[in-house]
Parts: C-alpha cells; sequence; structure tokens
C-alpha cells in the first residue's frame, strides 16, 4: 500500500504579490472590466469575497473582446458501416469518448457510451473503456452511428419548461459559450442503469436551432454538490476539455471528516485502481504497476474543527481519477462524513442532527474562458451541509488555507 503524506511548506508572498494575486470581483450587476494579463489567478482573494453565498466572473482581455474567436463547425459523415480508423498525432493520449466527439459532432453522450459499453467499439481489436486514452497509429474499429434527431425549434412542452426553469435555478454563470451549474446533490450528472433523470438528459433542453445540445466537459459524483461545468458550442468543448487535460483547471472542494488529520496541510499521494464486484465499484488504494493504476495527488488542509470530533478541510486535487478525494481522505483515516461507500470507522456515531449524507461540496473551479480571461465560479454549502454547518458553530466564511497548496 502506497501512502505519502508531506506537510505543506509555501514560500511566504510579499504584500505586492499577495495583493496582485486577488481576483478582481465586480460589485454592480455588470461582468468585470477588462484585465491585464492571461494567466489564471491563485487561489487567493479577499475574506469579504468570501462571504458572498455564489459568485462567478469572467475577466476578458481587450484584445478578445475586439477580436472573438469565432466557432469552426467540424462537418463529420457518420459511418453507415463498419470502418476502422488510425489515431492521429493531434488525438494522441485523447479519451475514447472524446475521441468519438471530435470525430462525430454531434452524436449523444448515452449513444456514445451504448457502443463503448456493448463493445461495438475495439482499439486493436480489444474492448475498451469510455475513460481509456488513446495512442497514435492505434486501430479504432467504429460501428455505424447516428444522430439523435435534433428537435424542432418551437415551444418547449410544459415539462420541458420545468426542465429549463430547473437548470436556470441551478445556474452560477452564464455566457454564450460556457455554463457553470451548482449541481444538487443526489441529481447525477450523466445517466446509468435505471436513471431517468440525470443533468445530461436534462441539457435536452437547451438545444440550439442546429440541433447542438450543450456538452459535459467533466463530472463529479452524484451525491457531490456544487461547480459543474459545461460548454454550450463545440469550441468551447474543445478548450475547455483541453484546459483539464493540461491541469489548467483550479478546483477546490470542502468536506466534513471525523477526528483531525495530522499534519493539518499535507499531500496525499497514491495510486488507484478501480475493483469491481456484483454490487459494487469502488477505487482501491494500489501499487506502481499494478493493472489499472493510476497515479492520483490530492492536497488538503484544516480550515476549522468541531471539539476533536468533526474537522472541516478543503481538498484541492491535482489529478481528476473517479472518487479519488473520497479514497484519499479515507486512506489517511479521516474519511468523509456520509460516504455509504468509503466510511469505514466502526462503531462511528454520527452527531445527532446531521444528516447522513455525503458532506461533499464542488466549492469552487477556475478555469481560463476559451475566448480569453477566467472564469471564476463559487457554489454554496447545500443545505444538509449548512445544516452541519451551523449546528457545529461552523463559519463558512472563514478563510481557506488551500490557496497556499502547491499547483503542480
Amino acid at each position: 500500500m502506497s501512502r505519502r503524506i508531506k506537510r505543506m511548506n509555501p514560500k511566504p508572498r510579499s504584500r505586492d504579490e499577495r495583493d496582485d494575486s486577488r481576483p478582481h470581483q465586480a460589485r454592480g450587476a455588470k461582468k468585470a472590466g477588462p484585465r491585464s494579463g492571461g494567466k489564471p489567478p491563485r487561489f487567493a482573494g479577499e475574506r469579504a469575497e468570501r462571504r458572498a453565498p455564489e459568485r462567478a466572473e469572467r475577466r476578458p482581455p481587450k484584445a478578445a473582446q475586439e477580436r472573438p474567436v469565432p466557432e469552426k463547425p467540424v462537418e463529420a459523415l457518420l459511418p453507415t458501416k463498419v470502418q476502422t480508423v488510425k489515431v492521429t498525432a493531434d488525438e494522441n493520449n485523447m479519451r475514447v469518448d472524446r475521441f468519438l466527439e471530435a470525430r462525430f459532432p454531434g452524436l449523444s453522450f448515452s449513444h456514445i457510451q451504448r457502443v463503448v459499453r456493448k463493445g461495438e467499439l475495439r482499439v486493436d481489436g480489444k474492448r475498451v473503456d469510455s475513460k481509456d486514452r488513446l495512442e497514435e497509429g492505434q486501430s479504432v474499429r467504429i460501428p455505424p452511428l447516428k444522430l439523435d434527431a435534433p428537435k424542432v425549434v418551437g415551444e418547449l412542452s410544459e415539462a420541458a419548461q420545468k426542465t429549463l426553469k430547473a437548470l436556470k435555478e441551478m445556474t452560477i454563470f452564464e455566457d454564450d459559450d460556457v455554463l457553470v451549474l451548482n449541481k444538487p446533490a443526489g441529481l447525477a450528472v450523466q445517466g446509468g442503469s435505471g436513471m431517468t433523470r440525470h443533468i445530461d438528459q436534462m441539457l435536452e433542453v437547451m438545444r440550439d436551432a442546429k440541433g447542438q445540445k450543450p456538452r459535459l466537459v467533466h463530472r463529479i459524483d452524484r451525491e457531490t454538490s456544487g461547480c459543474l461545468l459545461i460548454a454550450k458550442t463545440r469550441f468551447a468543448a474543445s478548450h475547455l476539455t483541453g484546459a483539464f487535460r493540461s491541469r489548467s483547471a483550479r478546483k477546490v472542494y470542502w468536506a466534513l471528516v471525523p477526528g483531525l488529520p495530522k499534519p493539518k496541510q499535507g499531500r496525499i499521494s497514491t495510486f488507484l485502481a478501480k475493483e469491481e464486484s456484483e454490487d459494487d465499484t469502488i477505487m482501491r488504494i494500489a501499487q506502481h504497476g499494478d493493472e489499472g493504476a493510476s497515479h492520483a495527488v490530492t492536497y488538503y488542509a484544516v480550515v476549522e474543527t468541531a471539539g476533536n470530533k468533526l474537522t472541516w478541510v478543503s481538498l484541492k486535487p491535482v489529478t481528476g481519477r473517479t472518487h479519488q478525494l473520497r479514497a484519499h481522505m479515507a486512506h489517511i483515516g479521516h474519511p468523509i462524513v456520509g460516504d455509504p461507500k468509503y466510511f469505514n470507522i466502526e462503531n462511528w456515531q454520527l452527531p445527532g442532527g446531521l444528516q447522513n449524507r455525503l458532506h461533499l461540496l464542488a466549492r469552487r473551479i477556475v478555469i481560463p474562458h476559451p475566448r480569453g480571461g477566467v472564469i471564476d465560479a463559487t457554489a454554496p454549502l447545500p443545505p444538509h451541509m449548512q445544516q452541519s454547518w451551523n449546528l457545529l458553530g461552523l463559519d463558512a466564511s472563514r478563510f481557506d488555507p488551500i490557496e497556499n497548496a502547491p499547483e503542480e
């Protein structure tokens, strides 16, 4: 078992550096004005900004405002019979599902998942998972594909209007290219066995006149609430997925855990591998070289404690593995409260008044905007976590020390 925790020892910054790192926050109804420089900000900001329950901003530079990059439509004929194609240099290290999305724009997420799950798509003659990454020169067998029939633009049905209203109520930030939702806990991002309502299905009501619907560019677990980034155009999808791939996106999560992690700030570095059974799938701590094992790195910091029984921690994932934060916190002996898969402390009693639900929030996301500037969105505590914060006397406006974590 690999377990490595290191103390964070950030280099002190001068006052000028701290001032420069603070993202500008618009106080009026209008968006923040232009700002020089193209680098996304570090996780720093004035405490007054932290007290806002919801926050999102975009700061496009002047050049981006004057010369917006036009979307370049990609046209591709869908195969009507089985065909085999080679992975190009530009497609090297691309995920299987992203490969299909890029080659055949307009394919629905559910259709892509279906052909991969059924084994109709093969790489070098072998079955693959949609998250597997391709290598230049590999042969990909592609089955016959079909686009979902575009819906006629017109009046929405009553059910569709309710869905659209629900999406608008979740919206933290929106412009012509990007949508950031505050996904509620319990609502899945994508479909699965017996799943009838999920974000990907709800986005059907936002199809444009060309039949294109907004695209998921990353995912969070069903029981995790908070910031979910969605691309409204192919152009935005390409840039945002690239930002995640190059680790230009910065994410912060909040969680409630039992006990007090020591040291109070540290780095968790392990290998994770998927372990499947008839009833469940979990990520286990693995060794380097194990089949399917991927390196995972998380920074954590204690924000505030409630006695010695519970601690509010802030988490910053460097990598983006399945269940990474949940598996990592369980690995160091502080599983997230309410986690049905990874909470493994025997005879531990949940304090009275707290709900036995996953206490994990995708608190903040900072990512370069496809047309320049930065998207900076913050989600409030979901109701069950707000109730816990109130009962435990935790102050959600406290300074978040995770900003001092290195950015690998």
